[in-house]
Formats: C-alpha cells, structure tokens, sequence
C-alpha cells in the first residue's frame, strides 16, 4: 500500500505541502480497506513522504533525510565499536562531498557568504581560547559553505551527515590544542575559498578532517583512516 500511495503522489505531480486526498477518498481510489491506508500512512509519515497534520489532513512531506540520521544514529548505538566505524564512514562522506563540490564552492561564494564564515570561525576560535568546543558553530559554517549553490538536497545530506557526526564524535574528546587546530582549518577552508584556488580548497578541507580521522585510527586500530586522504574530482 505505500507503494500504491507514492504512485498517486507521483501520477498527479503532487509537490511537498500539496494536500493528498482524505483517508475515505484514498480507500476508494486506491480500492484499498482503511486499515490498509492508515498504516500506510503512518510508515509514510515515518520516512517525511507525507506529513499527518491532526485536524487538517494529509500532505506530501519535506521528504527530509530525517529517517538516514535516525538510522545511522541507531547503528552507531548499537555497540562502541561501530560508533567509530559509523563516524569514519560519515567523515569520509562528508569530505568527498565537499571535494568534489570544490570547484562549484570557490566559484559561488561571494562577500556575503565570506562575511558570514568569518563571523562563525571568529566563534570558533572564541570558544578554542576558552577550552571549549564548538559543535553548533561546526555545524553552521558547513551549511553556510555549501548554502549558496541552492541545492537542497545537499544541504540536507551535510546537515544529516553532521546530525550523526555529532552524536558520535563527543566520543573522541578531542584536547585544546586539537580544538584550536579545528578552528584554525576553517579559517584556511575560508582563505582559499577567497583566492578561488580549487586545488587549495581542497587541501584545506583534507587538512580539516585529518585530527578526526587520526583519533579514528586510534579507535579503529587502522592507520589508513589517518593516512588515505580523500579525493576530489
């Protein structure tokens, strides 16, 4: 039956927020028993393909990446050990991404969006003086890195990937001077983003991932986390 309920959102070109016909109307169409719907409905829901708004009815969802973090999240729950499998998996992700998305980034960023970077690296670098971490301030400037291509789903598929990385990496309790050197490697992803030097964009960010992958090792007992840089196109 949710099979047969995305084909009606997909044969009518139904957009996320557009009203799905009401629970009756969808048996009728669908010659399917309310059960059936209604189930249906709730697994939907579950993955943000509909979303149930009590007292006004149904409708085709955000389709969010909710479901990814929630599952990934609960893999890395399971047992210590795939904490850190999941976070190296997640690290990489997220490092691929932003290679590959290198040459697009340094082409697009303009002083707005540099303004607004610096402002989040001055956090970050307030937040190192005091010893503290700065896992808000991490989140927000890869958002605003990859904000001005327009691209929602890659915004979610950073703020998915960070979503899981943050609940993993308080787990490698990273020193003070690892949380400077964090702070620093953002400025250096900011810099060479302003030169618009792709090559050295893409070193900054290999240099940004390299402390987690370090500790990574560690965990995992595999030096070529640390080791094996990613690679753009």
């Amino acid at each position: 039956m949710t099979e047969q309920i995305k084909n009606f959102i997909l044969r009518n070109h139904l957009r996320p927020g557009d009203p799905l016909p009401s629970e009756v109307e969808l048996c009728e169409r669908l010659r399917a028993s309310r059960s059936s719907v209604r189930e249906a409905i709730k697994t939907l829901s579950a993955l943000d393909i509909v979303e149930v708004r009590h007292g006004h009815g149904t409708y085709v969802g955000r389709l969010s990446l909710a479901a990814l973090v929630e599952s990934l999240a609960f893999r890395a729950q399971l047992n210590s050990q795939d904490d850190f499998a999941v976070l190296h998996e997640v690290i990489r992700i997220r490092e691929l991404l932003e290679q590959g998305l290198a040459s697009a980034l340094v082409e697009t960023l303009d002083d707005t969006h540099f303004a607004a970077l610096d402002a989040v690296v001055e956090e970050m670098r307030e937040h190192a003086d005091r010893g503290e971490q700065f896992v808000e301030q991490d989140r927000k400037f890869h958002l605003l890195l990859t904000e001005p291509l327009g691209i929602e789903l890659v915004s979610q598929l950073i703020g998915a990937f960070w979503d899981v990385h943050s609940m993993v990496a308080p787990l490698l309790a990273p020193s003070v001077p690892e949380v400077r050197e964090t702070a620093e490697a953002h400025a250096a992803i900011v810099a060479a983003a302003r030169k618009r030097d792709v090559a050295e964009f893409r070193e900054a960010i290999r240099a940004h991932y390299a402390p987690v992958r370090k500790h990574l090792a560690a965990h995992l007992g595999d030096q070529s986390t640390s080791d094996r840089p990613a690679t753009g196109d």
